[in-house]
């Protein structure tokens, strides 16, 4: 009789070690980078808001984030089996439905959390885990498409974290220039997003997930990668200006002059710059967007 390739139910608990490992913490910094951006374009102080800024940075940290790896490592376990057969899921150490069963209990937990700061951190967070599970989980699986994947996980990463954090200080809608920039920021996210999918063309084609890289090659995709950072960028200089905060104005034309001085590096060989790329040109591209959170709330005179 053939033995059924589905997971068995019953297994063992899995180490706390492979546990964390499943839920990447580092991924974590991204959108816990971009709630503090939120906390400071609120421009509220944190003196009497301790207690909600530190649940927001747990929901968007290891909670939703969290989840959204856990999820995503679920139903990507056969794509991980090639591009990455180490992981705890593809290897056998969290075997069975457990992985499953982990990212069910992060999606409630978060809901709870979240639940406690208000409504509309909880609205934030339901839209942000219906993106997690819907970027892989069928029938929707965002992945498979190089356009609304990156701008799914870019919108999480970037726009809702950003608001979680201002919506957390405020205890209210942010308002309208804080919710423009940080709908910038989110769409030239799409393009950072778009580079971290050259590291799996090869998984990617073979399971027909249809990135970037795939459908236009790595060379094209990366230019329009750039091409998406970069455009934002030059709206929330204008804006900046246009508002009043020549300062964090001119600071944020600068950072992306240096992006764009480094893309030509990365434009040479996508595949092989990407990572030293994702360290200096990224790390200027989320500078940018502290600069701009800090105009905003009128930090320094920003």
């Amino acid at each position: 009789m053939q033995r059924s390739s589905a997971p068995s139910i019953v297994t063992a608990v899995p180490a706390p070690r492979d546990i964390l490992e499943l839920l990447k913490p580092v991924t974590w910094f991204p959108p816990i980078w971009a709630f503090m951006c939120g906390v400071v374009s609120s421009g509220v102080p944190i003196a009497d808001r301790w207690p909600f800024l530190i649940a927001g940075v747990l929901l968007t940290g290891p909670l939703v984030c969290g989840t959204s790896q856990a999820v995503n490592d679920w139903f990507d376990r056969h794509v991980d089996a090639i591009n990455e057969p180490g992981r705890p899921i593809p290897s056998g150490r969290i075997a069975g439905r457990w992985g499953l069963w982990i990212a069910l209990a992060g999606t409630l937990l978060s809901l709870l959390v979240a639940w406690t700061t208000g409504p509309w951190v909880f609205g934030a967070t339901c839209i942000g885990l219906l993106c997690a599970w819907g970027y892989s989980a069928p029938p929707f699986r965002f992945k498979v498409s190089g356009i609304w994947g990156p701008a799914v996980v870019a919108l999480t990463y970037e726009g809702l974290t950003w608001f979680t954090g201002a919506s957390v200080m405020a205890g209210a809608l942010p308002g309208a220039h804080v919710l423009i920039i940080l709908a910038l920021y989110s769409c030239g996210a799409h393009g950072i997003m778009t580079l971290n999918d050259f590291k799996a063309v090869e998984g990617d084609r073979a399971t027909g997930l249809r990135s970037l890289p795939v459908l236009l090659g790595v060379g094209p995709a990366a230019r329009v990668a750039c091409a998406v950072m970069a455009v934002p960028q030059i709206v929330v200089v204008m804006l900046l200006a246009g508002w009043g905060h020549q300062v964090a104005a001119a600071i944020v034309a600068t950072l992306l002059l240096g992006q764009m001085v480094l893309m030509r590096r990365l434009l040479r060989d996508p595949r092989a710059n990407t990572p030293w790329y994702n360290a200096t040109g990224t790390s200027l591209y989320v500078f940018g967007m502290l600069a701009s959170a800090a105009g905003l709330g009128g930090v320094a005179g920003l």
